[in-house]
């Protein structure tokens, strides 16, 4: 099993490199980023010890197809694709808050309201509902973008502004595209059978000063999806709905003990279960975007990278 779980390059005009919980990011002469996206998986803010095959190849080739689905509505920093693995893009200076936005009572919202609460992140929920619930109309739930581990925040769009995190001008800009972005993914959803359910977008701004989305768009790491089909039966009888994301990862964590707490162990992933995990990360790739999923050549996946990253930095 092949994976790749770490890098370690040095490019020509590299500048530094940032090792979130599963991109790799190089700066390249302060003007564009080179993004790996390793084959790691986390989950409660751990990364797991072992790579899940092809895991890098799926949130990278999804995230590529929604960004040229979306970017007639919302600008975005993705200039290539020069590798299965990799995305380049425009150096951009992030906003510090990620826009979460919900069109159902699911995951962390539901939680929340189970606890009595009824604002979340400033935004009033109505009464009455259940998890899985869909909203009158989806809500954006902002979080603070932590610094590598901690726990992001949820905070209202009042407190941003307030503390002048998003300027009120740019705010308004960010919450339009998000809307935007979220009715695009929800039409696309629906011809594949599915329902976005939640999901989270980052902007960060050009050197020029433009508004782009960065990062990744619509994947199964970023976004919770259910299967249409039953999903009204499933609510009216009180059963949890079938979902698209990560979600069986944790619940096999948390059936084993786990939930990222003090004192917790990882449970130990055998290789049948790990490829059980790839093989519900091609399921989720085929069922979102609708196409057979093509597996890249992983016989020796680390030169292959780099290989295809020099060679896009040679013609530029």
């Amino acid at each position: 099993m092949n994976t790749i779980t770490t890098t370690n390059f040095n490019f020509p005009n590299q500048k530094s490199v940032y090792k979130g919980k599963v991109r790799e990011v190089y700066n390249i002469n302060d003007e564009i980023l080179v993004m790996v996206a390793t084959d790691r998986l986390s989950a409660f803010d751990v990364v797991l010890p072992k790579g899940i095959p092809y895991k890098g190849q799926i949130l990278n080739q999804i995230a590529t197809k929604f960004m040229h689905l979306t970017e007639d509505i919302v600008p975005n920093w993705l200039i290539a694709t020069p590798d299965p693995n990799v995305a380049v893009g425009h150096l951009c200076t992030p906003f510090k808050v990620e826009m979460v936005i919900r069109g159902c009572l699911s995951g962390h919202a539901a939680r929340e309201y189970k606890l009595g609460k009824r604002v979340l992140c400033g935004v009033s929920l109505p009464e009455g509902m259940k998890e899985n619930d869909k909203f009158p109309e989806p809500i954006i739930t902002p979080t603070t973008k932590a610094d590598f581990g901690v726990h992001d925040e949820d905070i209202s769009r009042e407190a941003i502004l307030e503390n002048r995190i998003v300027s009120e001008e740019d705010y308004l800009v960010l919450e339009k595209y998000t809307r935007d972005l979220f009715q695009r993914g929800t039409e696309i959803a629906a011809k594949r059978g599915l329902i976005l359910v939640d999901t989270k977008y980052e902007f960060g701004k050009t050197k020029d000063g433009k508004i782009v989305l960065i990062d990744e768009i619509h994947t199964p790491d970023s976004s919770r999806y259910f299967y249409s089909d039953g999903y009204q039966e499933r609510q009216d009888n009180n059963e949890p709905q079938k979902q698209l994301s990560k979600e069986f990862v944790r619940q096999w964590l948390i059936a084993n003990g786990f939930q990222g707490k003090d004192g917790q162990s990882i449970p130990e992933m055998n290789d049948e279960y790990i490829m059980s995990v790839s093989e519900r990360y091609i399921e989720l790739y085929e069922n979102i975007l609708g196409e057979k999923f093509i597996k890249a050549d992983v016989k020796d996946i680390e030169n292959r990278i780099e290989k295809n990253i020099l060679d896009y930095l040679e013609k530029l």
